[in-house]
């Protein structure tokens, strides 16, 4: 059964109004968008001044967005990439895995989808036009990192998996942290918010859909292992009318990476449109900033510069705020707080910060099954269920069973593993392009290889089966190259205070992944999220003026 969004009437009604401004800006071709407000409200920017700026519309940037305009804080937003509101000729806002088009990829030239090929044939990715599209894989040296691009951020591509880290493993990793009130409020209070629900497992167990996901945990099971149910922020009671044929097909359509364009409870759809229905947020699209520092007497000034849809530098322009809050992600926050230390505009950041950086042990791998037990043609893009065994104690892996929704039968177990890696990588800054750079090797993800290896060897030895060599583009069968789950880079408490609190610097705070040194066990935002709902607590109680 589907869980749904919180039913305050003011949360209803504040929902209703950003989604509606959300849609009208889209429809408009706008990049700024704002709900209906007061003029005392308008009036409490002044030109490009703003009290609080948020930079990012990710998880914790949404968060501070909603909190600090319930606070009556007038707050602006910038986002590097588009509103995703308003279908393209073909009626679609997003386009699907098996027939991308420019829409799929961040001003790239080809798409770069995590399976590289099939049977060594390159028939996955293909040639598009470039466009701002709502998926970037940042390369580095040996390492690269998916993100989304757009209003929502990562939301609008993950597999939407809101997944609660054990306790234990939480308190190991942020040990300033209070588990219990973490636990207590903030995972609850996230939750709820994001709209987080659970498939039924009747339904579960019949659809077809879903096949694929019954032979890896039955094989799993065979092997001993513990499987669970994920929960999900995509609306389960949709996709069981997407099955009737009830409504348009999404996550049945072999929609997840580039979009869903159904069902899905992305940002824009949860935290963004109540902070854009409160009337004291404004949204900026497209407009990236570049660089920070203080202004004189107390605040913050801010470089932005605005893109078109061909990348073009439409504009440039100064925003001030009193208050900033960085939350362009692991990669963006560190970026910008690494420029603006290594530049002198703002010193005494400390030689934490570009530290803690790991890809929360991502390891991908696919397994391949005997003719005799097919995983369907038909698959439901949105993964439920995980082999959980994180408590062993040599090994811990907490592995998703991902979809291969191709449309054809391939025979394959495709996983995500997340494992207990301890390697950490570092940032900094190119001294030739003034880009970021990530100090990390392959060899450091060979503890996290070894984990992945141990489950799935295990798996492998009880069912009679064996790897695929076929889908990374090369011979391997386990991928440690890319990383859905970028963490780290501004670990909190060490390269903050205990809340964000940048220091030396009042009114400056981190609120997104980067505070979240390397791993957390599980699929991350909703430790994100909870982790944002906390900090942006203390702060307003300690630190902002509201009202204003």
């Amino acid at each position: 059964m589907s869980l749904a969004l919180p039913r305050t009437p003011d949360l209803t009604r504040r929902h209703f109004l950003g989604a509606t401004a959300l849609q009208a800006a889209a429809a408009a071709g706008l990049t700024t968008v704002s709900a209906p407000a007061s003029a005392a409200d308008r009036g409490a920017a002044a030109g490009d001044s703003f009290p609080a700026v948020v930079v990012g519309s990710g998880y914790g940037a949404s968060v501070a967005a909603l909190r600090l305009g319930e606070a009556g804080v007038t707050t602006l937003v910038l986002e590097m990439g588009r509103l995703w509101e308003e279908p393209a000729a073909d009626g679609k806002v997003f386009c699907g895995m098996l027939n991308p088009d420019r829409r799929s990829m961040w001003f790239k030239d080809r798409t770069e989808a995590p399976l590289d090929t099939l049977l060594w044939l390159d028939v996955v990715n293909r040639p598009i036009d470039r466009y701002p599209g709502a998926l970037d894989r940042v390369n580095f040296e040996e390492m690269s990192v998916y993100v989304g691009r757009g209003v929502g951020g990562g939301s609008l591509v993950n597999g939407g998996m809101a997944v609660t880290p054990a306790r234990s493993h939480f308190e190991k990793v942020l040990p300033g942290v209070d588990a219990d009130e973490m636990y207590r409020t903030y995972f609850p209070r996230a939750r709820a918010m994001l709209g987080v629900n659970s498939v039924d497992p009747d339904w579960f167990g019949s659809t077809p859909y879903y096949r694929y996901a019954r032979v890896a945990r039955d094989q799993a099971h065979q092997a001993g292992l513990t499987t669970a149910y994920v929960p999900n922020v995509y609306d389960f009671g949709y996709m069981e009318r997407e099955e009737r044929g009830d409504v348009a097909a999404s996550a049945l359509a072999s929609e997840v990476i580039y979009g869903n364009n159904h069902g899905k409870r992305s940002l824009d759809k949860t935290y963004l449109a109540a902070a854009l229905g409160t009337g004291k947020v404004t949204l900026r699209t497209m407009s990236e900033v570049e660089s920070v520092r203080p202004e004189p007497g107390g605040g913050y000034v801010l470089a932005v510069k605005e893109i078109d849809v061909n990348g073009s530098v439409v504009s440039r322009s100064e925003v001030s705020c009193r208050y900033l809050f960085l939350g362009a992600g692991s990669l963006g926050t560190t970026e910008l707080l690494l420029r603006a230390r290594e530049s002198g505009a703002l010193p005494g950041l400390g030689e934490e910060l570009g530290t803690g950086w790991g890809p929360n042990g991502n390891i991908m791998t696919g397994r391949a099954n005997h003719p005799w037990n097919p995983t369907g043609a038909r698959q439901s893009a949105i993964p439920v269920l995980a082999i959980d065994d994180w408590n062993h104690p040599t090994h811990p892996v907490f592995a998703e069973i991902a979809p291969v929704p191709a449309g054809i039968e391939t025979g394959i177990s495709l996983y995500l593993a997340i494992t207990d890696n301890p390697e950490r990588g570092t940032f900094e800054l190119d001294p030739a392009s003034g880009k970021l750079r990530l100090n990390w090797r392959r060899g450091q993800n060979a503890p996290a290889v070894a984990s992945a290896k141990s489950l799935f060897d295990r798996v492998n030895r009880a069912n009679g089966t064996s790897y695929r060599y076929d889908l990374f583009g090369d011979d391997r069968a386990f991928a440690g190259d890319f990383c859905y789950h970028p963490l780290g880079g501004c670990p909190l408490g060490a390269a903050t205070d205990a809340y964000g609190r940048l220091p030396g610097h009042p009114g400056l705070y981190a609120v997104d992944s980067s505070l979240i040194p390397g791993s957390i066990g599980v699929n991350p935002f909703v430790t994100i999220t909870a982790l944002a709902e906390r900090n942006i607590a203390r702060v307003l109680a300690e630190d902002v003026t509201t009202g204003r």
